[in-house]
């Protein structure tokens, strides 16, 4: 069902757009409670809001870690939060067969850093139509994004940094590469949580340091990227997956409000 929203002014528009929402569809109740909170903001603002959540979390340290419920019980939720808050739809996919069931609901199928390099997966999200946010993996050079990029051959790309990792459960972020993958034309995002995660920094579970999400945003817009990535919760602690790397809900606003003013000092 499409919305009131074009997705395609919003990505390539010139204002920052921010993708944000719950790491994992734990429940109707928290991405409900998230997507009413970023509808005041987005509205407050004037800030275009993506919403973003997935069903399945298929890379997981633990076995027993959470790993979601599920594309179908999944991309009902996010229908009806399309639905009754008017958001464009982020997830993504893991496998090539759930790339048009997907389609049905998501306006942007996201590919996530660690499968970035699977060209079929690439290829399959695309033939959809819709936008693809293809994650650089954190093993990856920014150079080479231009080449995962041109599988997609649609054109409707976008590319996101998370941090490199040399292990030790750490992430580095090296804003140079927000400039390299600008230089190949597509719109760049910077996701601001997954670039502070520790992975394995909680022992079965990775940590984080969402004190550092706001002042690294702002970095990054402040180099020029076309939009944010910021993972929230209402209860970072109770979530059932990143729940040490998420910002609180409660802190969104002034997150916004620091990005925009960045923001509107380089127009």
């Amino acid at each position: 069902m499409p919305g009131n929203y074009d997705i395609d002014k919003i990505i390539e528009g010139k204002k920052l757009f921010l993708i944000s929402g719950p790491c994992a569809i734990e429940s109707e109740k928290v991405c409900f409670t998230v997507a009413e909170k970023l509808r005041k903001l987005s509205d407050k603002y004037d800030i275009p809001v993506i919403f973003k959540s997935s069903y399945a979390k298929a890379n997981r340290l633990s076995g027993e870690s959470f790993a979601g419920h599920g594309i179908g019980f999944g991309l009902e939720i996010l229908q009806k939060v399309k639905d009754e808050f008017d958001f464009p739809i982020l997830t993504d996919i893991h496998e090539t067969s759930e790339a048009i069931r997907t389609a049905e609901v998501a306006d942007i199928i996201q590919i996530p850093a660690f499968l970035c390099r699977q060209t079929e997966l690439v290829r399959e999200a695309a033939s959809t139509g819709k936008w693809v946010n293809i994650k650089k993996g954190q093993f990856l050079s920014p150079d080479d994004m231009d080449k995962v990029a041109a599988k997609a051959r649609s054109g409707k790309v976008m590319l996101t940094e998370r941090g490199s990792s040399f292990g030790y459960h750490n992430l580095v972020v090296d804003f140079r590469s927000l400039i390299i993958m600008k230089n190949f034309g597509f719109p760049i995002v910077f996701d601001a949580t997954h670039s502070l995660q520790l992975p394995g920094g909680g022992g079965n579970f990775s940590s984080g340091q969402p004190q550092f999400v706001t002042p690294f945003a702002k970095a990054a817009v402040a180099i020029g990227v076309n939009g944010l990535f910021v993972e929230t919760h209402p209860d970072p602690l109770s979530a059932l997956s990143d729940a040490a790397a998420m910002l609180p809900l409660e802190d969104m606003e002034t997150l916004i409000v620091e990005v925009k003013r960045v923001s509107e000092a380089n127009q």
